[in-house]
């Protein structure tokens, strides 16, 4: 929404976190710089979901299995225990993504993924940026029974999706 409308300032936030450094700390890229302060080019959620082409080779080993989002954050904070949970089904974790098979879904063509991810976020990144994410889980994975799902990619047309194949077949050597 684009105002010229004047409106007051609300009040600055009250700063609850004391000495804590829980979200800090959990934070697998290390995006949190100092206290209240987010490097989004090293944290997972805005990689994994809003980032286009490929992930910092630096960054993808601490991406861990992190495919769509991370909010490592958020569980670490005391004060999220506070928060109530989604009423709406469409924020619900779907069962069927909870431990999700990674050569399965790095498998998905275009018409796959938009049938899979139908009414849900997921489908907004679109099927190379997802894939991509899921190599990178692959080659994070140690798994040598993922291996042919990532060379199975090593071609494909969508460049960044086949240098994160690759990437992924080097760690799984």
């Amino acid at each position: 929404i684009f105002t010229t409308l004047e409106l007051p300032v609300d009040a600055p936030a009250r700063e609850n976190c004391g000495s804590c450094t829980a979200c800090l700390d959990v934070c697998p890229t290390a995006a949190f710089p100092a206290p209240f302060q987010l490097d989004a080019r090293r944290c997972i959620s805005y990689l994994t979901i809003e980032h286009h082409g490929p992930v910092d080779p630096e960054l993808r080993g601490l991406m861990g299995n992190h495919i769509y989002g991370c909010d490592d954050c958020l569980a670490a904070c005391p004060w999220n225990k506070f928060a109530a949970a989604a009423t709406e089904m469409k924020y619900a974790a779907r069962a069927d993504l909870v431990a999700p098979d990674l050569a399965e879904l790095a498998g998905l063509d275009d018409a796959g993924f938009r049938a899979r991810f139908t009414g849900s976020p997921v489908k907004r990144v679109g099927r190379n940026r997802f894939v991509r994410n899921v190599l990178y889980a692959i080659g994070n994975s140690g798994s040598a029974r993922l291996r042919p799902a990532a060379r199975a990619l090593l071609d494909d047309p969508d460049p960044v999706v086949a240098e994160a194949a690759r990437w992924a077949v080097s760690r799984l050597q």
